[in-house]
């Protein structure tokens, strides 16, 4: 039975133990009693997909552990799930009572559960098989020795050695990067100094908005003006594409804050304006019609 369902932000970190690159996506995510299902599609799309048969990700709650993990991303309310095969996902919302909502309702999931699933016992072994410490290991080789025959033991002395040699060397290098860590500026000195500028792509719009105290980006208001002088009269516009690496370039300059003149000859292509002023659109973390609206656009659009 459904206990909840809606849109997220989702990233897979982890696949059985192993680390995964960071890709945030929207997902469509349905909450049961036992497990949470991602979809890629609508609410409408996903529920197609269920008459059909269709599987989605899945992740059984049985077992699974759930906690706040402000650490592992630099957007806000960020939560990790992590299962018992040692599967990681980060669920992710800019709104702050959906995504607390979301938070207690697996918590309350999971904690409905049994705590020691068939299989986890398994699982957990070979969790601590992997995670074993570098003693451990160097008192098994200390057991090799003693079993094995006098012929043996002088290539396992050697191979001790040059463990133990390489353990010294990770361990100089972690400390090394351990200061380095320790000592690098934060971000806002480097700000404050004008190495790390805040950006125009990518952010959200009302921390654009307020950067400007404006409630339109001055980046969108003159796109929109050279569209309106020079491009009402082009043969699809938003829909042909310009060329990337001048969109790209464009993009540079406007996240760098440097003074823009889109009467300047380099952009005289007007594709490339209306490139980047969509490539602005798509790279905002939160869409123009926000998720919180979802439901009310549809109610909105089926009446």
């Amino acid at each position: 039975m459904v206990e909840k369902e809606g849109y997220l932000q989702k990233a897979k970190i982890a696949d059985g133990g192993k680390k995964l690159r960071k890709n945030w996506s929207t997902s469509w995510i349905v909450l049961s009693s036992r497990k949470l299902e991602f979809y890629k599609e609508s609410k409408q799309q996903a529920l197609s997909s269920m008459k059909t048969g269709h599987k989605p990700e899945s992740v059984d709650l049985c077992g699974a552990h759930i906690e706040w993990a402000k650490e592992k991303s630099s957007r806000k309310n960020v939560f990790q799930i992590t299962t018992v095969s040692g599967n990681e996902f980060l669920l992710q919302s800019d709104i702050d009572f959906i995504i607390l909502d979301w938070f207690h309702a697996i918590k309350n999931a999971i904690d409905r559960l049994p705590k020691d699933p068939s299989g986890s016992s398994r699982n957990l072994e070979l969790f601590k098989i992997q995670r074993s410490s570098s003693t451990e290991l160097l008192s098994n080789y200390d057991n090799d020795i003693k079993e094995q025959k006098p012929e043996h033991r002088k290539s396992l002395m050697f191979r001790l050695h040059h463990s133990a040699s390489d353990t010294s060397d990770k361990n100089r290098v972690k400390n090394r990067l351990k200061k380095f860590i320790t000592r690098r500026p934060s971000l806002k000195t480097l700000q404050e100094k004008g190495l790390i500028k805040d950006q125009i792509f990518g952010s959200h719009l009302h921390t654009v908005c307020e950067r400007e105290n404006s409630t339109v980006p001055r980046f969108v208001k003159q796109c929109i003006e050279a569209v309106e002088k020079r491009g009402l009269d082009v043969d699809g516009i938003y829909r042909v594409s310009g060329n990337l690496a001048t969109i790209q370039k464009l993009r540079f300059i406007v996240n760098q804050e440097e003074k823009l003149n889109l009467d300047d000859s380099q952009w005289e292509d007007i594709h490339v304006v209306t490139g980047a002023l969509k490539m602005f659109f798509r790279e905002l973390p939160e869409p123009l019609f926000p998720y919180s609206f979802f439901e009310r656009f549809v109610e909105a659009i089926s009446k």
